[in-house]
């Protein structure tokens, strides 16, 4: 009785081993920098920041996105999404599993009560008393104690092996959290810029129409004086009907739109949410600097989610290892027992059991070891996951950046043509009116235009949304320390 403390002290002592191997390298194959040539321009007029892991990492999505209709819209996205919801509570299920997992490191102590109550004939224990005799024995034994059932020592680090496991991957799923809180602002700010890009649609169309209708009043007039042909009054008709139709479509998309925004914001779109136009004097996303070096990918939340399930994976492997090893287990209890209740604690009715038992894998016909190869290939799964994820994100901030650096230019092309074709249209229009063309010309110049404009927007419209990619690409925002963000973790 007195070896059983010092005993399970010892066992105790020598638990905490770890089989656990270091964390495979990783080799993403991603340059230092970020991609050069012409597709990239440089803003030599923004300085450097000290320290461009730290300073990308502290992008609030406050300080890119500047409209305050779009803040309220981010805002309402962050306390309503679903999806966001889920992932908040996809954290609090893995912090719970490991909780769970984390309490098979220690002894689970119980108490227990008990009555056990027999009865056995007379006639069973004694050969004297007659066979059809009806008296009989019965007893009671009433016990109560606590104690430890098949409480494992964790000698070679199984039981903390699977609990690191748990632990990286509750991390992992934080991570992710972080990763879905991103891109959901993101896509907030892309849908209501498309709706912006819509009303700027609608409101182009709006004023070709009418500048259409005015010209088939000209073209009916004339066609009635005698002065112009039925070709030229039906040409006209043509091109009214063509900018009803393509108001029509763009009602339809801002329709639809502002119904995916409302998904996104779990909710209905209030009025005063929605952007008036496009072309608002000051912009709705202000520009992201990428930074200096490419290290600031490390940072953004899912390569960080993609680490720790490779961590996860790799804490697997020790308990695959652990498990070709013995293994002991302890059930220990004391207590009292007595045949009646008022003895129960009464002297001499202390009770005691103490069980240990050793496992030793001997013939598992290749069970363990298929356990410990498939540890090693989800090790080696996640090691290519965490690569590939590194690299995604190195495309995306590189395929940002070519993008930003093009843009500019394409829409300033793009505004001349526009330009171009204003005065082409306004010329044709002028010698159709002094009977020099028929309508054929202005048509075609008006449709050009249209078609021009229409371009214009959507460049636009591309130009804004490649600065959310940007500010997504590069991870800014996670740290956001606004109300409704913090309110959003506690949801």
């Amino acid at each position: 009785m007195h070896r059983l403390p010092t005993l399970t002290l010892a066992l105790l002592l020598t638990a905490g081993c770890s089989l656990i191997p270091d964390r495979p390298a990783t080799d993403a194959s991603v340059p230092g920098g970020w991609p050069d040539g012409p597709a990239y321009r440089r803003t030599a007029a923004a300085p450097a920041p000290v320290d461009p892991v730290r300073d990308a990492d502290a992008i609030g999505w406050r300080d890119v996105f500047t409209d305050a209709r779009l803040h309220r819209a981010i805002e309402a996205a962050l306390a309503g999404n679903r999806d966001l919801r889920i992932a908040v509570l996809n954290v609090a299920l893995a912090e719970a599993q490991f909780r769970v997992q984390r309490a098979d490191l220690f002894p689970q102590v119980g108490a227990t009560g008990s009555l056990e109550a027999s009865r056995t004939p007379l006639a069973v224990g004694s050969s004297s008393v007659p066979i059809d005799s009806t008296a009989g024995i019965t007893r009671r034994i009433y016990g109560a104690g606590i104690g430890f059932s098949a409480y494992e020592i964790d000698l070679f680090g199984r039981v903390r092996s699977l609990s690191a496991a748990a632990f990286e991957r509750y991390l992992g799923y934080a991570e992710t959290r972080r990763s879905a809180q991103i891109s959901l602002v993101a896509q907030v700010a892309n849908a209501w810029l498309a709706v912006a890009a819509d009303q700027e649609a609608i409101d182009l169309t709006q004023r070709t129409l009418a500048n259409q209708q005015e010209a088939l009043s000209i073209t009916r007039a004339a066609y009635e004086g005698g002065t112009a042909t039925e070709l030229a009054l039906r040409q006209a008709q043509t091109s009214v009907e063509t900018a009803r139709a393509s108001l029509e479509r763009y009602t339809r998309l801002k329709a639809q739109d502002v119904n995916a925004l409302a998904l996104l914001l779990g909710g209905p779109v209030p009025e005063d949410l929605l952007p008036a136009s496009l072309s608002a004097r000051a912009p709705a996303v202000a520009e992201v600097s990428p930074g200096i070096s490419s290290e600031i990918l490390l940072r953004r939340p899912d390569v960080l989610a993609a680490e720790r399930n490779l961590s996860a994976a790799n804490a697997e492997i020790g308990a695959a290892r652990a498990a070709f090893f013995p293994s002991i287990t302890l059930t220990a209890s004391a207590g009292t027992a007595s045949a009646g209740l008022s003895q129960l604690f009464g002297a001499g009715s202390g009770t005691w059991t103490f069980a240990p038992q050793i496992n030793l894998p001997i013939f598992t016909a290749g069970a363990l070891q298929g356990s410990l190869d498939a540890a090693r290939i989800r090790t080696d799964i996640q090691v290519a996951t965490y690569e590939r994820t590194v690299q995604s994100a190195f495309r995306e901030v590189a395929d940002a950046l070519a993008a930003r650096g093009t843009y500019d230019r394409q829409i300033a092309a793009q505004r001349a043509l526009v330009a171009s074709y204003q005065d082409a249209y306004r010329l044709s229009l002028l010698r159709f009116r002094s009977g020099l063309d028929n309508y054929q010309a202005p048509l075609d110049s008006q449709r050009q235009l249209f078609t021009a404009q229409q371009e214009l927007i959507s460049l636009e419209l591309q130009r804004l949304q490649n600065r959310v990619s940007l500010y997504r690409a590069l991870g800014g925002g996670w740290q956001e320390r606004s109300g409704a963000m913090a309110q959003s973790g506690r949801s």
